[in-house]
């Protein structure tokens, strides 16, 4: 059977994450129904990351194995039309044939992600849904300065979810910078959280982003994240940023 390696863009808000359920609607369900209904067989879909609900992408890859072969630009034409058709906010970016060994989870030498930080007291209109309203001026330096604590080989209990089914806690974070994004005057900051590592813990990213905010406001210091990722303790984490500012960017092979 030949493999297809997709990349795919999706507005999380109306799904329950990227994973099939079977009371809830969600990306891969989507997916795979637009792909069976014109492959005419079932169709199952392995991404290279499980999104949770409300989460966004822009760069997400999945790899199928389809009974035919397919030119590649219709498995696009064809999947995006029945989206569209359905009224789904998914596109599937680009399709290519692939080996048929690869698979775009564990194929995946390195995840990047980022987080939307909106910082003004007004709040959000055209951006609702897609980034964190933080009204509180936050300082981008010190926030980017006390990130570096978090970069590197650790145990990083303290910023998963305690419904976390990996069974190591460490991973080796390659880079984790907090920059301006976009200044928008007086329409305020556009804060952007950027984040890259082979693999991710279960909430990891929106928890170190909701520990951050809080260095950003002042409440917290360098020291105060170094002692919370010390502790190896899910109580020691800050806030998790709500799920609407997180973007899965994109996947290096």
């Amino acid at each position: 059977m030949p493999r297809y390696k997709l990349t795919i863009e999706y507005d999380g808000t109306p799904y329950h994450g990227w994973q099939r359920q079977d009371e809830f609607p969600s990306v891969q369900q989507a997916l795979e129904e637009a792909m069976a209904e014109f492959a005419r067989h079932p169709v199952t879909l392995f991404a290279a990351g499980r999104t949770d609900t409300g989460v966004h992408a822009r760069g997400q890859v999945a790899h199928a194995d389809l009974e035919a072969e397919w030119p590649a630009y219709k498995i696009c034409e064809a999947t995006n039309g029945l989206l569209k058709l359905a009224s789904h906010p998914v596109a599937v970016l680009a399709c290519e044939k692939a080996a048929d060994d690869f698979d775009a989870r564990f194929s995946a030498r390195r995840r990047h992600y980022r987080y939307l930080i909106l910082n003004r007291p007004a709040n959000p209109t055209v951006d609702t849904g897609r980034l964190w309203h933080v009204k509180k001026p936050l300082d981008i330096g010190a926030m980017d300065n006390a990130a570096k604590v978090l970069v590197g080989h650790y145990d990083f209990t303290t910023f998963r979810s305690t419904d976390c089914q990996a069974k190591n806690p460490e991973r080796t974070l390659d880079t984790l910078d907090v920059r301006l994004a976009e200044d928008r005057g007086t329409g305020g900051r556009l804060i952007e959280i950027v984040t890259s590592s082979r693999a991710f813990l279960h909430n990891q990213v929106r928890s170190m982003a909701g520990s951050l905010k809080l260095v950003g406001e002042g409440k917290w210091t360098a020291d105060d994240l170094r002692a919370a990722l010390e502790a190896k303790d899910r109580k020691a984490c800050g806030p998790v940023a709500p799920a609407c500012g997180l973007y899965f960017e994109r996947v290096e092979y």
